[in-house]
């Protein structure tokens, strides 16, 4: 049986655990499977529940973390290659930026025959400056010779990789869209709705807006106060906003809020109704989603929006800036409005008429469902993977 060492960077709620976690445990029996996980950043929620769920079993690596730190980087690196001379694995598979780095390095030394690399998104735009963009870039260059496989999780990814950045030849790039469990997103719905709308106050006729992610830069949220404090200003429909998620941006987003005169309360220290309410961190996001009337992505940059496809899996009408791959999850105009980026005027135009029409809001979903249950499942993903596996075993590394 093939052995595979999968690293992630860190056990963060998200799609990149999500997805390491499944392929942990439903890649076997074909392939036995050993995950090591970093550490998550003091202002993110743990997703070791995932793992705990699913009956899985991981090497912590507390010396990987998000940040850049040399001599604790240079620690996980020579743990990462212990552990590939204990485990002798035939693939090392690696998840994100600083797992990406230091797994392939250390495969890479090791002599391991197949290492494939898979980018979650990428550190190419909106997140730093153009000096270390480039440097991040020569950095991926450098490990993309040192690759059997480089997985996008979207076509487009694909294409900015190959094309834009020129990371690799196209043919060694394989486009493997992320797969859930989406099950939860359309099971007991209904239950889920009255506790998520029961705990936060709303009322049968308040329609919740919420926007589901890491409080940062690039995911934007400013945007989203903006928009909320046009459409309130416009309708006359009862409406609250729900800001889902933690992270450093917090305190800046509370002084924006006071700033545009928006009532808020942050509900883990003061449960009380407000416009708008930060509920932080949710592991029960399906009971959100079915609690919201509409869901909404602000980002900067995206890869492959987890909210967005959780979203129509739940039935729940989008509006989104068109950034990234999120037109290869959402239908345009079907699924999803989309607006560009910081375009704050069309993106408001966009929800006050999903506001306005609830007729609209159930056209919006038709095609929700069908539009992710096969292609985002779990089980679509383990297949791809395996097939991915088994060709850079046969070739020995070359894709």
């Amino acid at each position: 049986m093939p052995k595979v060492l999968r690293i992630i960077n860190r056990l963060n709620l998200g799609g990149p655990t999500f997805n390491a976690a499944l392929l942990t445990k439903y890649l076997a029996p074909e392939y036995e499977t050993l995950l090591v996980a970093g550490t998550k950043m003091d202002s993110e929620e743990s997703s070791e529940f995932i793992c705990e769920q699913l009956g899985i079993n991981y090497i912590q690596l507390p010396e990987m973390s998000r940040e850049i730190n040399f001599s604790k980087d240079r620690a996980a690196y020579q743990k990462i290659k212990k552990t590939i001379a204990d485990f002798k694995p035939d693939i090392v598979h690696t998840h994100a930026a600083k797992a990406g780095t230091l797994g392939r390095l250390a495969a890479h030394n090791m002599k391991v025959p197949v290492i494939v690399h898979t980018f979650h998104g990428h550190v190419f735009h909106s997140y730093f400056n153009p000096i270390k963009t480039r440097v991040f870039l020569g950095i991926e260059r450098y490990l993309a010779k040192r690759s059997s496989a480089i997985i996008a999780i979207s076509d487009f990814q694909k294409e900015e990789l190959a094309i834009q950045f020129k990371l690799c030849a196209p043919e060694k790039i394989k486009v493997v869209p992320l797969g859930f469990d989406l099950s939860r997103f359309w099971e007991n719905m209904e239950e889920k709705r009255k506790s998520f709308r029961s705990q936060y106050f709303l009322e049968d006729d308040e329609l919740a807006v919420g926007i589901i992610g890491r409080l940062v830069p690039v995911k934007n949220h400013d945007m989203f106060l903006n928009v909320m404090q046009n459409i309130l200003g416009r309708t006359t429909k009862k409406v609250r906003a729900f800001i889902i998620g933690d992270g450093e941006d917090l305190q800046s987003l509370f002084s924006k809020c006071k700033v545009l005169n928006l009532d808020f309360t942050y509900f883990p220290e003061q449960q009380v109704k407000s416009t708008l309410t930060f509920t932080s961190w949710m592991k029960d996001v399906e009971r959100a989603m079915a609690g919201l009337d509409i869901i909404a992505l602000t980002s900067l940059n995206e890869g492959t929006p987890v909210s967005l496809i959780e979203a129509q899996a739940a039935q729940k009408p989008i509006i989104s800036t068109n950034v990234g791959g999120i037109e290869n999850v959402v239908i345009r105009n079907e699924t999803a409005f989309l607006s560009e980026s910081n375009d704050i005027s069309g993106f408001s135009d966009h929800l006050l008429n999903l506001v306005e029409s609830e007729g609209l809001r159930n056209k919006m979903i038709q095609k929700s469902r069908q539009n992710v249950e096969n292609k985002f499942h779990y089980t679509r993903l383990v297949s791809d993977v395996k097939s991915l596996y088994g060709k850079l075993l046969e070739n020995r590394g070359r894709f």
